[in-house]
């Protein structure tokens, strides 16, 4: 990698720091009249993702966060009944985690803010841009994933 590429990189790194802080406190907002917070909805969005119950490491795992992170937010959203602890067969000491008839229909209410949001922060910005920042930072964190240089 050259210096000029460097330094580039760099730029964006610092370009993301920023954007997820203002994802964060945006997300924050967005969510705020459904009692939820950024970090909830993180939480939700790994199972409804996923599609089936996980365990805390596996929400950690597939939104890149702590899994001290991942269990303080399920701990929270099941005592205000948004999520359902199951049996887990595999393992007796991590629960699968899954969201509750109440916390699905929350979910679905996140979800439809969060369409018309991001369908009017992404007007203007053509859909080839969009595609080459995703494949951009898909390839820096596989990158960074595997460990690898080059």
């Amino acid at each position: 990698m050259s210096c000029h590429e460097s330094e580039i990189l760099t730029k964006i790194v610092l370009t993301i720091f920023r954007l997820n802080g203002c994802l964060i406190q945006a997300g924050d907002e967005l969510v705020k009249s459904l009692k939820l917070t950024s970090a909830k909805w993180q939480v939700m969005g790994a199972v409804t993702l996923a599609g089936k119950a996980l365990t805390a490491p596996q929400i950690a795992v597939a939104m890149g966060i702590t899994r001290q992170g991942a269990q303080k937010q399920v701990n929270a959203m099941v005592k205000e009944g948004l999520m359902i602890l199951q049996p887990n067969s595999g393992h007796k000491r991590s629960p699968l985690i899954a969201l509750s008839e109440l916390g699905a229909r929350v979910y679905e209410k996140v979800d439809r803010i969060w369409v018309d949001w991001a369908n009017q922060l992404a007007t203007g910005i053509p859909d080839h841009d969009l595609l080459e920042t995703l494949h951009t930072l898909e390839k820096i964190r596989e990158r960074l994933v595997n460990n690898t240089r080059g």
